[in-house]
């Protein structure tokens, strides 16, 4: 969507959006090209044990035909919730094709999600179905009772019992089946992000959301698509950064998508990966270089073939950047966004040089600002909240089945972030914090209170309070400070109990990495943890822990 220009004031300039009344995702990412080339590669699958294999966009489009007449005819009809529960692979892709041109909406769902992460969301959404394997249909078996909407489970790898096994089942399915029409502004994808105070909430996007992303990631990806171009990220397809920002798009361009999933991630594996497979353009989470920086020997440059990196979730420094020029051969590009609102400022290295630690200007299309606490412009270095003008094409629709949140997200026409940062020279926006309790870890957005929820669950527990602790590598961790019931003495066990309680419960990333056996927490008058304390002093143990070292 981007226009042809050599400068970011160009683009600006010449930019325009082009949304249509009726739209469609999955009708844009895969028909359109299966209907001209259908031979035309789309997915390159890798497996654990490192085979590949390649999918078209012709195969895309009889597999999602398929599975969306299998399940119309098990009761899915437009504006149902289909949950995904399913790692990196074709299967997944498929399924959110289907189900968007079926004009139902798309559940995104972490196979790291435990079954009381898995049984809030379904149960929120009110999903009529479930795509996912053996492993994901063994947590929903557990919880199923407690999710009277849940008619369907659908299993890609075989039977299991109670589901549908959809390799049986697709092969009595007709190839052919008419897309739904959509309109753009039609509700498309349900990703549940989590905030500081009580459950998770689901950010509602309609079918426009993906022309939305297009203009900043092909800016993040150095002005994408160009020849030759093959897109990867380790990120999960189940976050909006793997879904909107690698996966969507680059079918959307008609360019290969590397689909893999990784037992455990690795900088060797990574970059065996891009090696192996021609990688040229990757979305890789902060997390994940530092990680890749950290290997010795660094690999050869001239044995990779990248054109552009883009990072974001985390703010970059000049020494990932500095690393990723001399390793990977290119200028990390820093992008921001969030999942109500997604990649709305970004750097592109191939129209202006990058300003470490600033992580870019607002992409064309969308007005970007820093608001005072009364909603005015701030002049440049005032620190403020950053906040997004609507309307958007990438903004969400809402809050599902919580208008008081959505409310909430808005002063006037600006959608408010919840971070803060400060306007520089030229429109660069500085990210400079966030104003709320989200912890970000290893590239994951976590809201405290679920995490403190879980604990009080345990027998153990009375009071619990959970925040951010600075870490070199994973930017934060996750550390709670308990107040324990009364006759429980604390224990290094007890510690570890409580861990794995959490670990099993919510997703592997949210369990507490430091735990705090505290007498009492600082609250307010009302009874409300201050979070902000707990945060000071989890830093303070760090710098005397950097001391002491």
């Amino acid at each position: 969507m981007l226009p042809d220009a050599l400068s970011y004031d160009g683009l600006r300039a010449a930019f325009r959006w082009q949304i249509p009344e009726y739209y469609n995702i999955g009708v844009d990412v895969c028909d359109r090209w299966a209907d001209s080339e259908p031979e035309r590669l789309a997915l390159i699958s890798v497996s654990p044990d490192g085979n590949s294999g390649e999918v078209s966009f012709g195969k895309l489009k009889s597999q999602s035909n398929r599975l969306a007449n299998l399940l119309r005819a098990l009761g899915v009809v437009p504006g149902d919730r289909v949950g995904i529960l399913l790692p990196q692979m074709p299967e997944t892709a498929i399924a959110h094709i289907a189900i968007h041109k079926l004009g139902a909406i798309s559940l995104p769902l972490f196979m790291l999600f435990g079954e009381e992460s898995l049984r809030y969301r379904l149960d929120n959404a009110e999903a009529k179905a479930v795509v996912t394997n053996a492993e994901g249909a063994v947590k929903l078996a557990a919880i199923r009772e407690r999710l009277p909407s849940l008619a369907q489970i659908l299993t890609v790898d075989g039977p299991a019992e109670g589901c549908h096994d959809i390799q049986t089942d697709l092969s009595g399915m007709a190839e052919h089946f008419q897309p739904v029409q959509t309109k753009a502004e039609d509700p498309a994808i349900l990703i549940y992000t989590s905030g500081t105070t009580g459950p998770p909430k689901g950010a509602l996007h309609a079918h426009r959301v993906l022309l939305g992303h297009l203009p900043g990631m092909e800016m993040a990806f150095d002005l994408f698509p160009q020849a030759g171009d093959r897109l990867w990220t380790p990120a999960d397809w189940a976050w909006i950064g793997g879904l909107l920002d690698v996966l969507l798009p680059g079918l959307h361009h008609g360019v290969p998508v590397v689909a893999c999933r990784f037992q455990k991630f690795t900088a060797e594996a990574a970059f065996a990966l891009i090696e192996r497979h021609g990688v040229r353009n990757a979305f890789l989470p902060p997390t994940a270089l530092k990680m890749m920086r950290k290997l010795e020997p660094a690999p050869d440059p001239a044995r990779l073939r990248m054109r552009s990196v883009a990072s974001g979730g985390e703010t970059l420094g000049a020494t990932l950047i500095d690393w990723g020029r001399r390793v990977l051969g290119v200028t990390v590009n820093e992008f921001y966004g969030q999942t109500e609102c997604n990649v709305v400022v970004s750097s592109c290295a191939k129209i202006m040089p990058p300003r470490p630690g600033i992580m870019g200007r607002g992409v064309p299309g969308h007005e970007v600002a820093v608001l005072s606490e009364t909603g005015e412009r701030l002049p440049k270095g005032k620190i403020g909240q950053i906040a997004v003008r609507a309307p958007d094409p990438v903004m969400f629709l809402g809050y599902w089945k919580n208008p008081e949140a959505t409310a909430a997200k808005f002063a006037g026409d600006w959608l408010l972030t919840g971070d803060c940062g400060q306007a520089e020279d030229e429109g660069w926006i500085r990210y400079v914090g966030r104003d709320d309790d989200v912890i970000t870890s290893s590239g994951y957005r976590i809201g405290p209170g679920e995490i403190e929820d879980c604990l009080i669950g345990h027998p153990a527990v009375a009071l619990a309070g959970v925040v951010g602790k600075p870490d070199p590598t994973r930017t934060e961790i996750v550390k709670a400070y308990l107040v324990l019931a009364p006759g429980v003495e604390r224990s290094d066990a007890l510690a570890e109990e409580i861990q794995t309680w959490v670990r099993q419960r919510l997703a592997a990333y949210e369990y507490p990495r430091e735990i705090d056996f505290v007498p009492d927490l600082p609250m307010t008058a009302t009874g409300k943890i201050i979070r902000r304390v707990l945060r000071e002093r989890a830093r303070a143990e760090t710098l005397q822990r950097e001391k002491s070292s």
